[in-house]
């Protein structure tokens, strides 16, 4: 299941990791190992923070995802189901309009 992951990075240990050059370094790793379909930097509320677009098989796969950017970062790290237009069109609303209307 695709899912929007929303990681938000606090000033500390970043701002640590940042300095020592190894930032950069665990964010690669990590972005290699969990291989989302795209990823996007940006800044929330003043923090660091990054969107990715990941394919979640079950409940189960989420510390995979989510476990390296708590244990590096300290990181929040959110999860929402998202669909692409392909699924939106398979998914029947037309059909649950009319037995719900």
């Amino acid at each position: 299941m695709k899912m929007l992951m929303h990681v938000t990075f606090p000033h500390e240990p970043f701002n640590t990791l940042v300095k020592k050059g190894t930032a950069a370094i665990l964010l690669d790793e990590i972005l290699d190992d969990i291989k989302p379909f795209s990823v996007w930097f940006s800044e929330e509320y003043g923090l660091r923070s990054a969107i990715l677009i990941v394919n979640v098989a079950n409940a189960s796969s989420i510390p995979f995802y989510s476990e390296p950017f708590y244990l590096n970062f300290e990181a929040d790290v959110h999860f929402q189901v998202v669909m692409s237009p392909e699924d939106l069109a398979n998914s029947g609303l037309e059909d649950l309009g009319k037995k719900w209307s």
